[in-house]
């Protein structure tokens, strides 16, 4: 049967939408907005539309209490605020591209029906990805639609105080569930195939997460992936066992690119549907939005998977305003996120040094370490920045954050400021609100872009913390010019303990050697730095610090554990 509201003569243009969360339903009622005659039908496989996905972890612990404000919007008010025919657990299961129809089917029905449309867009979204060997009782839940929010707290109900759960991926998503189940008082484990936790993290970025998460009762193993899922347990690939009452599946996501791909639409390099710069696909008449779709990157045009909720709306209405025939200005993907893991906050946007020297990019990276606000205004807590830049025309590349307080708030800062070109140095010139309550005079974005603004001028020279055994094996003197009250952080191996002020006096001790200094976080090491320049010394400053070299050291030590690890279960086997 063809569904059609009118003869094709005198019908309105039809849009058909498949997917009702955050781009397709962004879409939907933007096009609205914009066109009162237009007939528009939004095709939802799961039983709910426009529902907060963002939010379905909070509800877990309970910080969301109330189910209900997790539902946006339904059918009913849909269609009656908007004019919206919007069918949940209704699958589009093909695309007949010539005759611009699709083939439906509702879930709970063998029957298929079809509707034509002038202009299609896809908005599935991504699938979650699922461990390979699962038995068939094994309690193994995804977390993607509102559907396995209920799967999951039916679940989760039945479970006792204490019980053992297993959390399968180090994620966005696996770190939200693991924090939210962890403090309902399971025993909660993240098995983590990587050797960091958030991927988009650098590894001296991502150590103290994992030593984070770890201190607040979670189990973590690092380098590990599950082989095969049980009724009452998970096994890892090193042979150990794992206890599981319920296991979550948060290994990340595959966009549900099969109805493009059996349509015979072009699919990008990620296995994402490709899309111009007006997000329409191979064929004119199809958009595509949201995680189903390869985002233009922002740093080198090159096409790349975002899964982020806000760029989805934003995409679904730039297609609305196209279908609607409004000039539309596209904007590249930064991929700026953020995270709260068991009250440590960890953000990223653009590219990380890693990411770059993939790309053969010459980067400049500033580590700091500074207060979220006025340090004599009580409760100043520390965080931890770092800034990639590429190093022959000082554009910012990328940038993450990690601390307590005031995270959000300066990696939004330098993502306006890379959506707008702005240079590393000219953050230091940014006019930012500041209250001791708030920042400091001199806001640690500001800092960022002096510490650049000294790099560039060739005031200041640096090496990062993984250069620093190559610097030592090549005759270099590591000199610790911290206070003495600081040395029981620690210290690195083979420094000498020269305080700043006693340096004058006792520069000759190491005349004719290069010189690396550090202090705790890079700052009084530039001090001294710029001191023994005067004096005639070849010296340089180990960027960030004592506190980014020890949170190097853990990552290669976390590294290190790993691949010990994978080295004796070769042997083993």
């Amino acid at each position: 049967m063809l569904h059609r509201a009118a003869s094709p003569s005198t019908a309105p243009p039809v849009t058909v939408i498949v997917g009702g969360v955050a781009g397709g339903m962004s879409a939907a009622t933007r096009l609205r907005r914009l066109d009162e005659d237009r007939e528009i039908i939004v095709f939802e496989r799961s039983g709910a539309v426009s529902f907060a996905n963002c939010g379905l972890p909070y509800h877990v612990s309970g910080d969301i209490a109330d189910r209900a404000a997790l539902e946006l919007q339904d059918p009913t008010r849909l269609a009656a605020r908007f004019r919206i025919d919007a069918r949940v657990r209704s699958e589009v299961v093909a695309i007949d591209r010539a005759a611009k129809r699709l083939t439906v089917r509702p879930t709970d029905s063998a029957d298929e029906y079809q509707v034509s449309y002038d202009e299609l867009v896809l908005a599935p979204g991504a699938a979650p990805r699922l461990p390979s060997h699962v038995a068939p009782d094994a309690p193994v839940h995804p977390l993607r639609t509102l559907d396995d929010l209920d799967d999951l707290m039916g679940a989760a109900t039945r479970l006792s105080d204490g019980a053992p759960v297993v959390v399968i991926g180090g994620g966005y998503i696996g770190l939200e569930l693991a924090d939210n189940l962890r403090r309902l008082g399971f025993a909660t484990t993240i098995v983590q195939r990587g050797t960091r936790l958030l991927g988009a993290l650098d590894p001296e970025m991502a150590a103290p997460l994992a030593d984070h998460v770890a201190a607040q009762g979670v189990d973590v193993r690092l380098g590990r992936s599950v082989e095969r899922v049980f009724r009452d347990g998970v096994l890892l690939d090193d042979g150990s066992r794992l206890d599981a009452q319920l296991v979550i599946a948060a290994m990340g996501v595959e966009p549900e690119s099969r109805l493009a791909r059996d349509a015979g639409l072009e699919l990008g390099p990620s296995g994402g549907i490709a899309v111009d710069e007006l997000h329409r696909t191979s064929d004119p008449a199809i958009f595509a939005v949201g995680d189903v779709a390869e985002q233009r990157d922002a740093i080198d045009g090159g096409s790349r998977l975002v899964p982020l909720a806000g760029l989805a709306n934003r995409h679904g209405r730039a297609v609305a305003d196209t279908i609607a025939g409004r000039p539309v200005a596209s904007v590249p993907a930064l991929g700026t996120a953020i995270i709260d893991v068991l009250g440590l906050t960890a953000a990223s946007t653009g590219w990380s040094e890693e990411r770059a020297a993939a790309r053969g990019r010459a980067v400049r990276v500033i580590h700091t370490h500074p207060l979220s606000h006025a340090g004599y205004y009580p409760g100043a807590a520390p965080m931890s920045l770092k800034l990639v830049v590429d190093a022959a025309s000082d554009r910012i590349l990328g940038a993450q954050a990690v601390g307590t307080d005031g995270v959000d708030k300066r990696i939004d800062v330098i993502a306006t400021a890379m959506a707008a070109g702005l240079t590393a140095s000219a953050l230091a010139d940014l006019e930012l609100a500041y209250a001791p309550q708030y920042g400091s005079a001199k806001d640690p974005v500001n800092l960022l872009g002096y510490v650049d603004r000294n790099l560039a001028a060739g005031e200041d020279r640096t090496i990062q913390w993984h250069e620093l055994d190559d610097a030592i094996a090549a005759g270099a003197v590591l000199l610790d010019v911290r206070a003495e009250g600081q040395l029981a952080e620690g210290t690195i191996p083979g420094a000498t303990w020269i305080p700043v002020e006693d340096l004058r006096a006792r520069h000759h001790e190491f005349a004719g050697r290069r010189v690396v200094v550090h202090c705790r976080v890079g700052q009084g090491a530039h001090t001294a730095a710029r001191l023994l320049s005067g004096l005639g010394h070849d010296v340089v400053n180990l960027d960030g610090g004592y506190l980014t070299w020890r949170a190097g050291e853990r990552a290669r030590t976390i590294e290190r554990e790993a691949t010990d690890a994978a080295v004796r279960d070769i042997r083993a086997a």
